[in-house]
């Protein structure tokens, strides 16, 4: 396990998110596992080594894993490394609120389809492509993301509602 109980309260900068403190509770920030008792060692810890060795500059990634930075954060500061820039973007929820997911019974992508699949991406991350980039490939479709990606438009929350393609 890793102390983390005396440690002085933080926060941290999401790119999209905003500014993140921890519950002064202790709970993203009490002490937690770095070695399970099947001897493995906790994702907490490889994902923070595995960044570290590949310097990693920005981890972008969905908002069900916002709590876990902080965890992250602890263990890059133990080691003396440096911690990438977090990135957290809305999950994509069902009406009901369920991420969407195999587990939760969620629709497959249509793979037959993949520039639409993208502008649809576009849409829950609030970047407005043109209606007519719908029926478009997907490398023109990502051209039109490089050219027009407007960071400060993603949604500040955790979850978007599906949108139908």
């Amino acid at each position: 396990r890793i102390r983390a109980d005396n440690l002085p309260s933080f926060h941290f900068t999401d790119i999209f998110q905003g500014l993140q403190q921890p519950r002064a509770d202790g709970e993203e920030t009490g002490d937690f596992v770095l070695r399970r008792r099947d001897q493995f060692m906790s994702y907490q810890l490889a994902v923070s080594v595995d960044d570290a060795a590949q310097q990693i500059t920005h981890v972008i990634r969905g908002s069900d894993l916002i709590t876990s930075t902080p965890q992250q954060l602890l263990i890059l500061a133990a080691l003396e490394q440096r911690a990438p820039q977090y990135g957290h973007i809305p999950l994509v929820v069902d009406v009901a609120g369920r991420k969407l997911s195999k587990q939760n019974g969620a629709a497959a992508l249509d793979t037959h389809h993949p520039g639409r699949n993208l502008h649809a991406a576009l849409r829950c991350l609030n970047q407005n492509p043109p209606l007519q980039l719908a029926t478009a490939s997907a490398p023109v479709v990502l051209s039109w993301a490089i050219a027009h990606w407007q960071r400060q438009l993603v949604p500040k929350y955790l979850t978007v509602t599906q949108l139908h393609l």
